[in-house]
């Protein structure tokens, strides 16, 4: 049997109160709802409170939309990101350690590497400011049969890494 497994950021620009008149996160937006709606409507969610607010409002428009179908297979939608000190004007400013730390994320999650997310460094985690770093965690037993990611977005808007993914895992 086959399980759907979706990753989506828990960025507030996603909650519609946050839209305005011109989107600041359109291409976000548009890969991280195609995702929750692939995921379908009865996915489990993985997420802190915000992470959760964040997929019941991409749920919420992906119905309106009619996009969101009941799907055959069970679903994980997992809510994390990467560090939000990847640039002077980031949340929590420049490290020079978040890139490196993004793009070995990054790797583990398109080959998938289950491994190297269950060694994610919480401690380096918070000094990062990386999103939910035990969602990371989750998708370490999540992918131990996925095969390679669809990457639906990898992008820093604001010095954040933000990543849409989605895997189908075998049993």
């Amino acid at each position: 049997m086959s399980t759907r497994v979706v990753l989506i950021p828990g960025v507030l620009a996603l909650l519609p109160e946050y839209a305005g008149r011109t989107d600041p996160v359109a291409e976000l937006r548009a890969a991280a709802l195609a995702a929750v709606a692939w995921a379908g409507p009865d996915a489990v969610v993985v997420a802190e409170p915000q992470g959760a607010r964040v997929v019941e409002a991409l749920r919420a428009e992906a119905r309106a939309a009619g996009l969101l179908a009941p799907v055959s297979e069970p679903a994980t939608i997992v809510v994390a990101n990467g560090t939000a000190k990847r640039t002077e004007k980031a949340p929590g400013h420049l490290d020079e350690r978040a890139h490196g730390v993004d793009d070995a994320l990054g790797e583990a999650l398109r080959s998938p590497d289950p491994e190297h997310l269950r060694q994610l460094d919480h401690e380096l985690a918070d000094q990062l400011w990386i999103g939910h770093a035990d969602g990371f965690v989750a998708l370490a037993d999540l992918l131990a049969t996925a095969s390679p990611a669809q990457v639906d977005y990898a992008d820093d808007p604001f010095g954040v890494q933000y990543w849409v993914m989605r895997w189908r895992c075998e049993s």
